[in-house]
């Protein structure tokens, strides 16, 4: 069975973003890697890419091509809360919450991201980790691309 992976906004919009080709070319091993994993996004991400530019949103909307799709559930909404309320994330970030809400909900062991603000970091993964034991959840390894 294969590793399954969510991927947030931030790994899809760096597939494009010429202004850090570094983390674009990185971003593209990473992509490559993909094709011996199951990997995902949510509606979420969808809605975020809806929301970029338009020069750029139909490229960040064709590179989602094949991609599963997991809809948005109460029960990740209910997590994202949990995270919250746990000070995990501040409510102004609550979408960051709900895409590790998601990941873990799903039960999809990795979630990949960009995001070193609130999601790939130290204290992200040891609170998550703990909310998750709590609430009967798995653990969800926030990681960056390159890390992949």
């Amino acid at each position: 069975m294969k590793n399954k992976v969510y991927l947030d906004t931030s790994v899809i919009s760096a597939l494009f973003d010429e202004r850090t080709p570094e983390r674009m070319a990185q971003t593209s091993v990473a992509w490559n890697t993909l094709a011996i994993l199951t990997y995902f996004f949510s509606e979420l991400v969808i809605a975020e890419l809806e929301r970029t530019p338009p020069n750029i949103r139909k490229k960040l909307i064709g590179a989602t091509f094949g991609f599963s799709v997991l809809p948005l559930t109460e029960e990740a909404r209910g997590l994202a809360a949990e995270y919250v309320t746990q000070g995990i994330f501040p409510q102004k970030y609550y979408d960051d919450a709900l895409h590790v809400a998601m990941a873990s909900v799903n039960r999809i062991g990795v979630l990949l991201s960009w995001n070193f603000t609130h999601l790939v970091k130290i204290k992200t993964r040891h609170m998550v980790a703990l909310v998750n034991a709590m609430k009967d959840y798995p653990a969800v390894e926030i990681i960056s691309p390159p890390e992949l």
